[in-house]
């Protein structure tokens, strides 16, 4: 498809048609521009995205009276995909977390794999915490718990931090219902439930390395910071699994409240959690190989179709969620309120990131950027996955924010996926390699870099030489995973 097709089709169409030279330099110029906005001047990562959106629209010649009309449709085409899936997963995520359920399949794993195992438990516990909760409350739900074993059998806590760290955030980026890998997923109309069956496919070996590279990694001591050395010392003399133990809280996070002692009444089973883990998984999955068996033209297709909707999939999960915890434990109304009102002002931000993220994909798709960028990168010859991949970890290591590496990458290249006469597991596979490669690179510009430095007592240098590495590994072997597909498809 020529430019001049694009632009002819397009109900939005610029006033002057500009050389494609002209178009990729605005585009590099707007994404130089959005770089310094967010890191130089510390702009809020929404804003930075929704001025640079305008500044390209009306520099690729948009009519004017028609740039917010573009803004609009580039709002509700990328929200009215994703905002229900992530308001959901956060509302489960939350209900979860402030149960004392993450505390619960932590004993149980480490129990059950006794403490030579201490952190391919807590490696386990991390890979499907992580799949409901964001990265940030993960690691600090379970730090309280790696404390305690690293007390007991003497170990330092990144020992067991960087690998739990390392999949949890794995997790994150690459499997729905988690915000910026479903904002990908929508931006280039990729089906969720072909998402979600590569990611956690992808995810399983990146388990094993995660385990592995931490363990030789940390094989030597490392430079333990005074703060976090005298609190694993003074922790407290309960054994690990009971529940003063794992419910202590360390480090002042967001949920040490909601968790402490006397909050939590009869917190839910291990094998509970993995149901409402589980659960909404199973049922996109089961709906997404379904429609795929039957076919369109199949009686029962439009059932298949909405049994495996992740949003009523995540619905009946949440559902599922309120009477198998704050009823059935008899929470006040109040704090069951509390609780599911408290998870949704955390995505705020979250979701403003991915509006802006559609807006500049709409704006770059109207212009005729899109177009002009997909021709380009067709002469070069290379992998759209490939170059998507490489994109998205650029993006990462300069700005810190996988949300926001992810969205910036779907919507300079949304015209190429939907020109390319990709399958739908090619637009699949493609959306998790963007997703591994917000992955890597993680480091002084990433909050979660903070994160495991601060709570695992690590120095930056050390941090650069463990987590940054980790990550970078981690991001590769999920990005080899999904190239691994994409040649088997034989794109």
């Amino acid at each position: 498809m020529t430019l001049a097709t694009v632009l002819a089709a397009d109900p939005v169409t610029p006033e002057v048609a500009l050389s494609t030279p002209l178009l990729l330099g605005i585009a590099a110029a707007s994404i130089a521009v959005l770089l310094v906005l967010i890191i130089r001047f510390k702009v809020p990562a929404f804003l930075a995205l929704l001025v640079v959106s305008v500044a390209v629209a009306v520099s690729a010649r948009l009519p004017l009276a028609d740039v917010f009309t573009v803004v609009a449709t580039g709002v509700g085409s990328t929200m009215g995909k994703v905002a229900l899936l992530i308001a959901l997963g956060a509302v489960l995520g939350r209900l979860i977390e402030t149960s004392g359920g993450v505390q619960s399949l932590a004993d149980r794993l480490t129990s059950a794999l006794g403490p030579q195992r201490t952190a391919v438990a807590l490696t386990a516990v991390a890979f499907l915490v992580a799949i409901p909760v964001f990265f940030e409350v993960a690691v600090i739900v379970l730090v309280p718990v790696v404390y305690a074993f690293a007390k007991v059998l003497g170990f330092q806590p990144i020992r067991f931090g960087l690998p739990m760290a390392g999949i949890a955030l794995a997790v994150h980026v690459a499997v729905p219902p988690h915000p910026g890998i479903v904002a990908g997923a929508g931006v280039f109309g990729a089906d969720i439930g072909l998402v979600l069956l590569v990611s956690l496919v992808a995810c399983v070996p990146l388990a094993f390395v995660a385990h592995l590279l931490g363990r030789w990694m940390t094989r030597q001591p490392l430079s333990l910071s005074p703060a976090v050395a005298r609190q694993v010392e003074e922790f407290g003399t309960d054994a690990p699994g009971s529940g003063a133990a794992a419910d202590a809280p360390v480090g002042g996070g967001g949920t040490a409240t909601a968790t402490a002692p006397g909050r939590v009444q009869a917190p839910p089973s291990a094998g509970l959690v993995v149901l409402l883990v589980a659960a909404p998984i199973v049922q996109i999955l089961l709906g997404t190989g379904l429609t795929l068996a039957l076919g369109e033209e199949h009686p029962l297709f439009g059932v298949a179709t909405f049994i495996g909707s992740p949003v009523f999939a995540l619905l009946v999960a949440v559902v599922l969620a309120y009477f198998l915890i704050p009823v059935r434990r008899r929470w006040p109304l109040e704090r069951t309120g509390e609780v599911m009102e408290g998870a949704l002002p955390p995505i705020a931000a979250i979701l403003l990131v991915v509006a802006a993220g559609g807006v500049f994909g709409e704006v770059l798709r109207a212009s005729g950027i899109g177009a002009a960028l997909s021709g380009v990168l067709d002469t070069l010859g290379l992998p759209l996955i490939v170059l998507a991949f490489v994109i998205t970890l650029a993006l990462r290591a300069a700005q810190g924010s996988a949300t926001v590496a992810i969205v910036t990458t779907a919507g300079l290249l949304v015209e190429s996926v939907q020109t390319g006469g990709y399958s739908p597991l090619q637009v699949a596979l493609l959306t998790v390699a963007v997703g591994f490669g917000s992955l890597g690179l993680s480091h002084v510009t990433d909050a979660g870099f903070w994160t495991v430095t601060k709570y695992f007592g690590l120095s930056v240098a050390d941090g650069l030489r463990t987590w940054t590495v980790l990550t970078t590994v981690l991001g590769l072997v999920g990005f080899a995973v999904a190239w691994a597909g994409w040649v088997l498809t034989g794109a």
